[in-house]
């Protein structure tokens, strides 16, 4: 029910009836950049019901966190990308925070590179470029790189950091520790969303992997009333190619 209440502007100011609703927005006052202005033009290639299944999932205002496990070219980080773009046009976030481990396969680490941390950091930054390339034009990813809409990290760099407003994609998190998992998941402030992504079967970190474990702690009812989801993929998923299909079959028979 509206009351009326009286406000005075000064000794002399005559009094101003102003309406205060009851119902009031309580959500929390939070800095956010502003939403993007010009709409993105999407084309993604046809899913299939399971990576249908993972959008309608992502694009849920009441997800606001996913661990997404699964083989490779089951085309996890292209889902998360596309459904980070539509979020953008949407207007119910900001802008994308890619982050990854510097941890690879082979021999030659992130300090080896030449340049500052940033131009180290470039060549992990391609996944999300080639995905950027493959759903909307040139032009409007330069459009987002000239806007500051696109950000991308080590999961060395997060300490401090808090991210209000954000599609926030960990790629490659099976190469993450269970502390470096925790640091990253503990950076989302209000109104993000966070993708952590990773294949158990591709760690890199001799052992060390805290992803699986991270994976299991968070597949329970308490964590989905918190707005934590898990998502599986499998090898029956794989789109890259047939080859790629039959060779992740063939290795887990081995494994």
């Amino acid at each position: 029910m509206s009351k009326k209440v009286r406000l005075k502007r000064g000794k002399n100011a005559t009094e101003t009836p102003f309406i205060q609703s009851d119902i009031t927005d309580r959500s929390p006052i939070v800095f956010q950049k502003s939403k993007l202005r010009n709409e993105l033009h999407i084309f993604h290639r046809p899913l299939t019901p399971n990576q249908t299944a993972f959008l309608n999932m992502a694009l849920d205002k009441n997800v606001k966190m996913m661990l997404v496990s699964g083989p490779a070219g089951t085309a996890k980080t292209y889902l998360s990308v596309l459904a980070a773009l539509e979020l953008l046009n949407q207007k119910k976030m900001s802008d994308i925070v890619y982050i990854r481990s510097v941890v690879e396969s082979a021999d030659s680490k992130m300090g080896f590179l030449p340049g500052e941390a940033g131009d180290k950091f470039s060549p992990y930054l391609r996944p999300l470029m080639d995905k950027l390339d493959e759903l909307i034009p040139i032009d409007e990813i330069k459009y987002l790189q000239g806007e500051n809409r696109l950000e991308g990290l080590p999961v060395g760099y997060l300490r401090g950091l808090n991210w209000n407003a954000k599609i926030v994609i960990g790629d490659e998190m099976q190469n993450c520790t269970e502390k470096e998992l925790v640091t990253t998941m503990t950076r989302v402030g209000e109104f993000s969303k966070i993708f952590l992504i990773g294949d158990p079967s591709q760690a890199d970190i001799n052992g060390r992997s805290g992803f699986q474990k991270m994976y299991d702690l968070f597949s329970d009812s308490d964590s989905r009333e918190n707005g934590i989801y898990t998502f599986q993929f499998t090898e029956d998923d794989i789109v890259r190619s047939k080859l790629v299909q039959f060779i992740a079959k063939k290795v887990k028979k081995t494994v």
